[in-house]
């Protein structure tokens, strides 16, 4: 008996300081100012594969390609407008100018229908393909980042919440919750891009949080963040604008497999190549 009680306190002393258990980290981790350590995500980098003429008076707030050309959404209360771009040449097609109290943001185009948020008035417009008014919606919250998944719409609001849209009535379907690499929420979820499964949001103002002119990569399924693309220094005439001027304009073209980017009030946008960062 003493024999079994002497082997069964060696083997709780062992236990309780670590020696009999085999606790592996994550492969990739990072380490957070509270000492606590979360997996790291891919972080991809780009390669400019041509460049194209914008008008750099442009408050880009949406930006989507359909049926060969760029549709762009502008904002600022007085200048907001909607309009049809032709990607070569940077020229305007065709442009609605909004009224005056609104402040135009994301935009997106489903089932030939282009659908626009407001910022802080709460209303949504849609419209047809040559920018006739159809009706108009209203929703809670403001409204920043506007796509779709093929059947519903999909919109951030500035924080870390994304909502999935029926565009029948604007009603929200379900939503999903966006978080860091750390757990907390990553907030001024902007301009959005249905690409490949994945929805792509740009940051506002990505610098508060380390990540400079980064895009987030979400799952949509479950709002996971799957990875970033580190789209630094794309714009080396960036820094003789104010800070508000920051990269928002995501454009995906699935016919040609094309990616491109811009800015708020930047003179080009660029089609890019993603890449593993060295």
């Amino acid at each position: 008996m003493r024999l079994y009680i002497l082997i069964l306190l060696v083997f709780l002393f062992a236990t309780c300081n670590g020696t009999s258990t085999n606790v592996n980290k994550p492969a990739n981790t990072i380490r957070t100012n509270s000492n606590t350590t979360v997996a790291s995500l891919p972080v991809a980098t780009y390669e400019i594969v041509k460049t194209y003429k914008h008008d750099g008076d442009a408050f880009t707030q949406g930006l989507v390609i359909h049926n060969g050309f760029f549709y762009e959404s502008t904002g600022e209360y007085g200048e907001s407008s909607l309009r049809k771009v032709e990607i070569e040449t940077g020229k305007i097609l065709q442009k609605k100018d909004i009224a005056n109290d609104y402040f135009a943001e994301g935009m997106t185009i489903l089932n030939d229908k282009i659908y626009q948020i407001t910022w802080q008035e709460g209303t949504a417009f849609q419209y047809d393909m040559d920018f006739k008014l159809i009706r108009e919606f209203r929703y809670p919250g403001q409204g920043w980042g506007l796509t779709h998944d093929g059947t519903n719409l999909i919109m951030s609001d500035g924080t870390h919440v994304i909502r999935f849209i029926n565009p029948e009535n604007f009603e929200t379907v379900r939503t999903i919750v966006v978080n860091n690499e750390n757990g907390k929420p990553l907030m001024k979820l902007n301009e959005l891009e249905f690409i490949k499964g994945e929805i792509w949001a740009n940051i506002w103002h990505s610098e508060e949080i380390g990540k400079p002119n980064h895009i987030a990569r979400i799952n949509p399924a479950d709002g996971k963040l799957v990875g970033w693309v580190d789209l630094q220094n794309i714009s080396p005439d960036d820094v003789k604008r104010d800070r508000e001027n920051t990269l928002n304009g995501i454009a995906y073209d699935a016919t040609t497999d094309r990616i491109f980017v811009t800015g708020k009030k930047w003179k080009n946008i660029f089609e890019i190549k993603v890449k593993p960062k060295q």
